[in-house]
């Protein structure tokens, strides 16, 4: 009899596990629809003060959301305004968006949550301290963050070291310039840091982060290239070799630079080739080095 107990028990409890794990998918669409939603508000509001309020509620919204159980594994794919990137460790994800103000400013928003696993949310808002941080090179932490919206993370370890994690970052500026961001973050105990002095190469002893910036109107690359081990990025120079400083005028120069990952620090690589894998298009491709004009083959 105990043993029929224990088995009908047992099956109700699987079953209510079953059930539980179905319902949190359901309910987490709700919450993305809504989500939905509240951004489509963000972006229509006639105001500072409305996109704000606003993006108020999305947040409070978002964090409900992450209350439920086993939200690290949701997605929020549809949710495009977010930036959700997880660590490759899955020990951790950052979610990662922004408002764009009247005056052409950006106010930034992030979570980093934690993989608990089964257990209670853990989770470290980020607040934008972007203008009330006289030092940008400075090491910070979540209530002090150097604003951005992440969209990649490579995980550094080295020996018995602390693991850090870059952070490569999108960072809209002015109506002016655009700048792009390699972060530093870590974690010890129950805080983290952003920002540390890893990098390697002439003019960054002592950088805690590499900050980027060039002409609004430019694209910059700033990306992991797997097939040579690096970080790569475009070299910035100013388009009129007597302004310099002035990062309205600066854009790629057509060079490239990396990082590459040495016992655990970042060390500059100076005008690095890049190889392609061949493409059918690599024909109508004009090299400015050469003055030759692409062959069409249309």
């Amino acid at each position: 009899m105990k043993v029929i107990r224990f088995c009908i028990l047992f099956i109700c409890g699987t079953l209510s596990l079953g059930l539980n794990a179905q319902q949190t998918p359901g309910a987490l669409n709700v919450f993305q629809d809504s989500l939905i939603k509240i951004s489509a508000r963000v972006t229509a509001a006639q105001s500072d003060a409305q996109k704000l309020e606003t993006n108020g509620s999305f947040v409070k919204t978002l964090v409900e959301a992450l209350k439920m159980p086993h939200s690290f594994s949701y997605p929020f794919d549809s949710l495009k305004n977010v930036s959700v990137i997880q660590s490759p460790d899955q020990a951790f994800r950052i979610l990662s968006w922004y408002v764009l103000l009247e005056n052409g400013t950006y106010r930034y928003y992030g979570a980093v949550q934690m993989n608990t696993r089964s257990g209670p949310l853990k989770l470290y808002p980020l607040i934008d301290q972007t203008d009330n941080i006289n030092d940008p090179n400075g090491v910070t932490n979540n209530q002090k963050w150097f604003g951005a919206r992440y969209y990649e993370i490579i995980p550094v370890t080295s020996g018995s070291r602390l693991p850090y994690y870059v952070l490569l970052g999108w960072k809209g500026n002015t109506q002016m310039t655009t700048k792009k961001v390699i972060e530093i973050l870590a974690f010890d105990k129950d805080k983290l840091s952003f920002g540390a002095p890893v990098f390697d190469g002439k003019a960054l002893k002592g950088k805690n982060r590499v900050i980027f910036e060039y002409a609004k109107s430019n694209a910059m690359t700033l990306k992991t290239d797997m097939k040579a081990g690096l970080i790569v990025f475009d070299h910035l120079a100013s388009f009129d070799p007597e302004i310099k400083g002035k990062f309205e005028y600066y854009g790629s120069d057509g060079t490239f630079d990396g990082f590459k990952i040495i016992g655990g620090r970042l060390k500059l690589q100076e005008d690095i080739m890049l190889n392609n894998d061949p493409d059918e298009n690599d024909a109508l491709y004009a090299d400015p080095k050469k003055n030759i004009k692409p062959i069409r083959k249309f």
